[in-house]
């Protein structure tokens, strides 16, 4: 293991409380598309703990996620203070992003800026599948314009929706072409790629590759898995444009991490990609040296 432990910029929160927001279609889908074991009852945060020790991940960014607009079938919306608790407990372990509903509108604007000056949220997050609408659509950009004004990155899934519950099938609305339009617009706008981009993956890359301020993150996909031209641009020009992360608990703590190790990255290239560049991205400076 490491001398320095990693930050994994996204996971659920899967408490038994959490876990009774969410909707029915859970265990399905990840029996069906996922095909792992992923702790339908719920996990308590001291067992979510002890696997993200046995990994070496110091930190994990928690997810208050809204898939899909209230009221309609199959969607959820993770209320902010179930994650903000998680975090007041483990304040040393977590920290707390929140999910964007471009159909909240200005409520859900300020709902942002309560869950960043009031709870200490480090960052936006957005699935654009639920809400069948493409991240450079207009309804979106007053909460990107909030989030240059907090200081935030926001980070988005982009490529293939693999989402498709019976109640509300999901289009991928999510090319990571569409970063070009929002970056062009907003250049103070940090902007993360979720979910590696894959199929369109080389899109993601070319994107991270333009803009001073994309970015990608790995999680969702197992990185055994991973294109060639993803492992490559991470050891090599893009070593400070790409960010680890595991979908919790889509993919596991330490076999993720471990499959990462399997590549043999360049040590300084490892650190950037585990721990550094979120660190940056996010403004954590204060965990820069900081280690168990």
């Amino acid at each position: 293991m490491s001398d320095y432990q990693t930050i994994d910029a996204v996971c659920n929160i899967w408490t038994p409380e959490a876990l009774s927001h969410r909707p029915g279609w859970t265990d399905e889908f990840f029996v069906g598309k996922v095909k792992g074991k992923h702790d339908s009852a719920g996990i308590t945060l001291e067992a979510m703990i002890e696997g993200m020790d046995e990994a070496g991940i110091d930190i994990a960014f928690l997810v208050a996620a809204k898939a899909g607009r209230v009221g309609l079938p199959g969607c959820y919306h993770m209320p902010l203070e179930v994650v903000s608790r998680a975090v007041e407990q483990y304040p040393d372990r977590f920290r707390g992003m929140l999910g964007l509903d471009p159909y909240m509108g200005m409520n859900g604007v300020r709902q942002l800026e309560t869950a960043v000056k009031e709870f200490g949220f480090v960052g936006a997050h957005l699935y654009p599948h639920w809400f069948e609408l493409p991240p450079n659509n207009a309804k979106y950009y007053p909460f990107y314009a909030k989030c240059i004004e907090l200081g935030i990155p926001v980070q988005m899934q982009v490529g293939q929706s693999l989402i498709y519950a019976k109640e509300h099938p999901c289009r991928s609305v999510g090319r990571p072409i569409y970063l070009d339009d929002i970056a062009c617009d907003l250049p103070e706008l940090k902007l993360l790629g979720t979910h590696v981009g894959i199929p369109w993956h080389d899109e993601m890359i070319a994107m991270a590759w333009k803009h001073d301020n994309v970015f990608i993150v790995t999680d969702a996909h197992s990185p055994k898995y991973w294109p060639d031209s993803v492992k490559h641009f991470i050891n090599s020009y893009g070593q400070n444009k790409v960010i680890f992360g595991t979908d919790f608990p889509v993919l596991r703590f330490k076999r993720t991490v471990d499959e990462v190790d399997a590549f043999e990255l360049k040590p300084e290239v490892r650190r950037k990609f585990m721990r550094d560049n979120a660190i940056r991205v996010y403004g954590l400076e204060d965990l820069s040296s900081a280690h168990h």
